[in-house]
């Protein structure tokens, strides 16, 4: 449900915005790790990979070419990214080297990523969260890789976390990624076993952070994965501030007092639902409209989503958390003082499901403008559900044929830092100056040339940033009618799909031209 109300609330600022097959080059750019600044000539793979370490300057500069090449033309499949066979190639060599890991290419990303933070004027998010990469089909990787979805496919676990400006909602960089397999649980593994077990997936939380300072201008934003004790816990002696949304209707004892009285204890959600509100605001949602199926007994399913104006309500508690009393992680065993923040939707309307979020977060909440502060921190956690969706449909992170673990891991990087390029070119669309600016700063000609001329009939070079994007996600489906959503990543996708597909063709047209 937070997501459906978010993702129309995240619309509602602009366009979604893909990148094209050209480096973005232009001057109003704000300066980013993923980005060409306006007083440097370094390029995108120059600013994320300068720096690594690989045995040898040649490789570290076939890295750069290579990022570089694939920041011009970041979807399709490998052969597609790299159009030329010796680049092709000399990818593959690259990868093949025993100094090209994981690590070695994520490493100078990541120094180039804190180079950005400590710049930074405004706390800054580290937003955290996984997604399945599915090799089912890499047949020679199945005895390396471990089980995803239902047991029965393979691929990796990838914990993901992506540092944002909190204020201008800016993707800083990809901080930390962990590939985790997924090990086969023995039968009969008793609670002890699965505590101490190293390969259990509540630790890939205190994994993701491990590369983080004890800083406070860093906040973790998590999801309900994270609502473990053992986690919290890690949190709260991190240093650092944290968003994590509540799973559990945990125990709690009123406020921070240690000498709590046993009469002051409940249960979270209980305590937070006596609490009123502090504050209200209206959020643009699309929410599921259900009805009783009269086959089911009592049983509500969804007929449609429906767009409507939501009134929302906050409050806030300091609560202690208990520990759990079966012990299912490290921690230990004092109660942990943090704030709860309940956010409901206000008589929604016939027929709709109430909107309702729980929210535990170390940061003093005492007004209202810290309680909806905290709020919209956890609002920006869908910027990393876009970046996954940005690997997986745009970029294709599952498409490269490597037969050896060590080679795709190394892939599996420098894809996912090329996957930044994505949500930049998005807050480009965002900008003010999206109406009036060229398309052409940061799309390719080909690329303005072809939609033009399919939207037009005749190409119209002029276009500008906003042109563009309508026009391509017409081409997706969108009807761009006065009273429709701005369109959203999936439409976006299935014209950027449609576009490559009809600029690879005027690239043939052009050759058979050339062969007269």
């Amino acid at each position: 449900m937070w997501r459906e109300t978010f993702v129309a609330f995240e619309d509602s600022l602009a366009a979604v915005m893909v990148v094209g097959d050209r480096l973005v080059t232009g001057t109003h750019f704000t300066e980013g790790p993923c980005m060409i600044s306006s007083n440097t000539e370094q390029t995108f793979g120059q600013i994320n990979f300068a720096e690594a370490s690989l045995g040898d300057k040649r490789r570290t500069k076939r890295l750069v070419d290579t990022a570089d090449l694939m920041a011009r033309r970041p979807g399709g499949t490998l052969p597609q990214k790299l159009n030329n066979p010796k680049d092709l190639k000399a990818f593959y060599r690259l990868m093949h080297r025993d100094e090209v890991t994981h690590e070695s290419i994520l490493d100078p990303h990541r120094r180039a990523t804190l180079r950005q933070i400590k710049a930074c004027e405004n706390p800054v998010l580290i937003l955290h969260d996984a997604t399945e990469l599915d090799f089912t089909k890499h047949t020679s990787l199945e005895n390396e890789l471990g089980q995803i979805g239902n047991g029965k496919r393979r691929g990796y676990i990838v914990q993901n976390s992506l540092a944002v400006d909190s204020k201008t909602r800016r993707v800083m960089g990809l901080f930390n990624q962990v590939l985790h397999h997924r090990d086969t649980v023995p039968a009969g593994e008793t609670s002890a076993e699965k505590r101490m077990r190293e390969s259990r997936e509540s630790l890939l939380w205190l994994q993701g952070t491990e590369p983080l300072a004890a800083d406070r201008k860093l906040i973790d934003v998590c999801d309900q994965g994270a609502d473990t004790f053992e986690f919290l816990e890690h949190e709260i002696h991190s240093g650092r501030r944290f968003v994590i949304r509540s799973s559990y209707n945990r125990c709690i004892m009123i406020g921070h007092d240690d000498d709590a009285k046993a009469s002051e204890s409940t249960n979270l959600r209980t305590h937070a639902r006596t609490l009123p509100s502090v504050g209200t605001w209206t959020l643009s949602v699309t929410s599921r409209e259900t009805k009783v199926s009269p086959r089911k007994k009592g049983k509500k399913k969804t007929v449609k989503r429906v767009a409507r104006e939501a009134n929302m309500a906050v409050s806030f508690a300091a609560v202690s958390i208990k520990p759990p009393s079966k012990r299912s992680g490290k921690h230990g065993n004092r109660p942990l003082k943090v704030w709860a923040v309940r956010v409901w939707e206000v008589d929604p309307p016939e027929g709709q499901e109430r909107l309702e979020w729980f929210l535990l977060t170390n940061e003093v909440v005492a007004t209202f403008a810290a309680a909806y502060r905290v709020v919209r921190w956890y609002e920006c956690r869908w910027i990393v559900e876009e970046y996954h969706k940005g690997m997986k449909t745009g970029c294709q992170i599952e498409s490269p044929q490597f037969t050896a673990e060590e080679r795709l891991q190394p892939a599996i990087a420098l894809i996912s830092v090329v996957t930044l390029t994505l949500l930049e070119m998005r807050d480009a669309s965002r900008r003010a100056d999206a109406k009036t600016r060229p398309a052409n700063e940061i799309i390719s000609d080909d690329y303005v040339s072809v939609l033009s001329a399919w939207r037009h009939g005749e190409i119209r070079s002029a276009w500008t940033i906003h042109e563009f994007f309508y026009a391509l996600a017409r081409l997706g489906g969108h009807q761009n009618r006065k009273g429709d959503h701005p369109p959203g990543w999936q439409t976006i996708w299935k014209g950027w799909n449609d576009l490559q597909a009809m600029v690879a063709g005027a690239d043939v047209m052009k050759k058979l031209k050339r062969c007269g």
